[in-house]
């Protein structure tokens, strides 16, 4: 069973509704950890997820943790790059942590599908 970090911007919350909701047979098959917003929608998909702390808070410390000690097999992170956010710098460090622990990392709807199909077709391992 594959663990699965999603996170999500205010702003494109509709959007990873929408992608968990049409991957949502996929998804029910791995553990999924959420920030605390994003772990909302994800449940009113009717999807199981761990819920950490809101991201700027503490959750995004948390999701890094996990990354660093090798408790993640794949990152969605629907991100709002239409603008600057006060907590910017925590994304960027933990799309860095990603980098450096090579996890794969989705930061947009079309890579999270690719990701999503890596486990259809059990390429992913």
């Amino acid at each position: 069973m594959k663990n699965i970090v999603i996170l999500s911007n205010n702003r494109k919350k509709a959007l990873l509704f929408h992608f968990c909701e049409s991957y949502r047979e996929i998804l029910s098959g791995c553990r999924l950890f959420a920030t605390c917003g994003t772990s909302r929608v994800i449940s009113n998909v009717g999807l199981k997820v761990f819920s950490f702390l809101s991201g700027p808070v503490g959750g995004y410390h948390q999701v890094m943790s996990k990354i660093q000690c090798g408790e993640v097999d794949m990152v969605f992170f629907f991100r709002d790059a239409s603008r600057f956010h006060s907590d910017s710098s925590l994304e960027c460090e933990l799309l860095r942590i990603c980098d450096f622990f090579n996890v794969p990392t989705a930061t947009n709807v079309f890579t999270a599908e690719i990701l999503i199909r890596s486990l259809i077709s059990d390429n992913f391992e």
